[in-house]
């Protein structure tokens, strides 16, 4: 794959994981393990994997359970956090490594959040973009979304399989993509708030109208569309499907994280925004927070060397 190291896979928890590694095996730090979102790809770490390997960090980029190169069963239950988090320490068994800084973005985050609940023992470190780790709700946050959102909202709406997300993002693959990986605004209908609403906007999605910014050249573009028009998009989907599940699995475990952590946080995510991360003090012994300016939600593709530079500079001070 352009731009990668050559992929590996490793038989863990019940499938085989892909995953790509860059730089020396012995380096002095724990490795960092680099766990994209929906709808990524290990791909999107692409220019952290080149720059923390080649500062001398030991660098490991799985495509996530259900994703590009790492498919997963069919069943919605195999796709909770709980079981994720078992693929992430399967992996580090596999590799022979004890601990790992894990970094994660989107549903990478809140995997890496959840690793140094289900593993403390596995977690050196933590760094999150642009999700945080929040305090768990009091109730359904499905619930809450349908409230606050509408039934539109697309985690709502992922919770409807036979409303077919799926097989509308499938059909309109190269829609999906264009709209997706753009930078910010994105505004819905004159209300100041986001529209979030995607299994109907993609069908009618133009690029020559949107004016946002895109980050992608042609070819980085294809990597994602071409991968995507051979898995489809189930596997990360029923990331969302599990969400009732995660939060009541959350009921059962310490919500305070130990292991030191970098909250990074984009300035005009309209999903994940930085006043999500408020309060995370109360939940983290030893937290640092960053804010990347003029970038949305592709934090790492949008803004890479603002990205690469405070990991790295976090990752120097506390381990060496």
């Amino acid at each position: 794959m352009r731009d990668m190291p050559e992929v590996q896979f490793a038989e863990v928890n019940g499938i085989r994981l892909a995953f790509f590694e860059a730089g020396p095996k012995d380096a002095a730090a724990p490795p960092l393990v680099l766990c994209h979102g929906w709808p990524e790809l290990a791909y999107s770490w692409r220019r952290q994997i080149r720059a923390l390997s080649e500062a001398g960090y030991r660098v490991i980029a799985p495509d996530m359970r259900g994703f590009g190169l790492s498919p997963g069963p069919e069943a919605v239950e195999a796709y909770d956090l709980q079981t994720i988090t078992g693929d992430l320490a399967g992996l580090l068994d596999h590799l022979g490594v004890e601990k790992a800084i894990f970094v994660g973005h989107d549903w990478g985050g809140a995997a890496v959040w959840r690793m140094a609940q289900e593993h403390p023992e596995r977690v050196a470190g933590v760094i999150g973009l642009n999700t945080p780790h929040p305090a768990r709700a009091p109730v359904n946050p499905i619930e809450v979304f349908r409230k606050r959102l509408g039934d539109d909202f697309y985690m709502v709406e992922f919770q409807r399989p036979e409303r077919d997300a799926d097989r509308i993002f499938a059909e309109n693959i190269d829609k999906f993509f264009a709209f997706f990986f753009r930078g910010p605004p994105l505004s819905g209908g004159g209300s100041g708030k986001p529209n979030l609403a995607f299994q109907k906007i993609v069908p009618q999605y133009d690029p020559a109208k949107d004016t946002r910014p895109a980050f992608l050249s042609p070819e980085e573009m294809a990597v994602f569309v071409e991968t995507y028009r051979k898995t489809g998009f189930t596997g990360g989907i029923n990331w969302y499907r599990n969400i009732e599940r995660n939060w009541r699995r959350a009921a059962e475990l310490p919500e305070r994280i130990d292991a030191p952590c970098l909250m990074i946080m984009a300035e005009g995510d309209v999903v994940l925004p930085p006043s999500a991360a408020d309060g995370m003090e109360n939940r983290i012994a030893d937290l640092e927070k960053t804010l990347i300016r003029d970038c949305g939600h592709w934090t790492m593709q949008e803004q890479p060397e603002a990205t690469n530079a405070a990991m790295l500079d976090w990752v120097k001070r506390k381990f060496g």
